[in-house]
C-alpha cells in the first residue's frame, strides 16, 4: 500500500510544473490599464498584448470600449506584471458595434499573445487580470457556454461564457485556454444581482453572480481588427 501511494505521488508531480509553465506564458502579455480625466473620473481595467513591433519599440493592446466611454479626452495609462511604473498609452482603434478598443504604447516591447478560436464545452481556462484595479489575479474555470442559434446546441465552437469569478477591474482580461496557454477570448463583464445592503434596505448593492462571466471571443476580436487595419499585427 505504500508503495501504491508513493507511486501514484509521483506520477501526480509532472502535472504541477506543466501548470506553471502554461501560466508563465500568458503572464507577461497581462496588463493593468488606467484611464485618468480632468474632472477626476478615474477607471481602471485589464487588458491583453496584440502585437509588439521590437524595432519601432511599440506595443498594441487589447481592452474593452466600456473602459475608454465616453471616448474623450482622457489620458490612459498602461502597467506590467513584474514592472515598477506606468507607461502612458494612445487610443488606436474603437469599435462600434462591439465592446472592444486597442491602445498602443510607445517605448515598450511587450510579448504577444496567440489566439485560438475554437473552443469546446468544458475546456479548462484562466483569466488573468487586475479585479478591483490592484494586483494580477490569476483564476481557474471552465468554458461553460457556447454561442449558438436558438435551435442548436454545440459542444464545439465560439466561446460565449466561462464559470471564473471576476469582478470590477477585470474587464478586459484575458481568457486563456490551460492547455496551450493560448488567448480563448477577453472578459466583457458578469451578470449581477441585485442585494439590499445590511442595515439599510434602500441602499442596494450589484453583487457579480458566481460564475457568470462573458467573453469577447476571438473570433469576433478577429473582425474587429480586420475592420481596424490591424490584423497583419496579430500571430496566430
Amino acid at each position: 500500500m505504500a508503495l501504491g501511494i508513493l507511486l501514484s505521488a509521483c506520477a501526480s508531480t509532472p502535472g504541477g510544473p506543466e501548470r506553471s509553465e502554461v501560466i508563465r506564458r500568458f503572464l507577461p502579455s497581462t496588463v493593468q490599464l488606467r484611464s485618468e480625466r480632468s474632472e477626476g473620473a478615474r477607471r481602471a481595467a485589464s487588458g491583453i498584448v496584440l502585437a509588439s513591433d521590437p524595432a519601432s519599440a511599440r506595443s498594441w493592446i487589447l481592452t474593452t470600449r466600456h473602459f475608454l466611454d465616453p471616448v474623450g479626452r482622457q489620458d490612459v495609462y498602461v502597467s506590467v506584471a513584474g514592472r515598477k511604473g506606468r507607461v502612458k498609452a494612445e487610443v488606436s482603434a474603437v469599435a462600434k458595434d462591439i465592446d472592444l478598443a486597442v491602445v498602443e504604447v510607445r517605448g515598450m516591447t511587450l510579448a504577444p499573445v496567440k489566439l485560438k478560436e475554437v473552443v469546446r464545452l468544458g475546456d479548462e481556462v484562466w483569466v488573468a487580470a487586475f479585479p478591483w484595479g490592484r494586483q494580477l489575479t490569476v483564476v481557474s474555470g471552465v468554458v461553460s457556454q457556447l454561442k449558438a442559434e436558438d435551435d442548436e446546441a454545440p459542444v464545439e465552437g465560439t466561446i460565449r461564457m466561462v464559470d471564473a469569478s471576476v469582478s470590477y477591474g477585470s474587464s478586459g482580461g484575458g481568457v486563456f485556454d490551460a492547455e496551450s496557454g493560448a488567448l480563448v477570448g477577453i472578459v466583457e463583464g458578469y451578470r449581477t444581482a441585485q442585494i439590499s445592503s445590511p442595515g439599510s434596505p434602500e441602499r442596494v448593492l450589484q453583487v457579480p453572480v458566481p460564475g457568470e462571466t462573458t467573453v469577447i471571443p476571438c473570433r469576433s476580436i478577429l473582425d474587429f481588427l480586420s475592420t481596424s487595419g490591424l490584423e497583419s499585427l496579430v500571430p496566430r
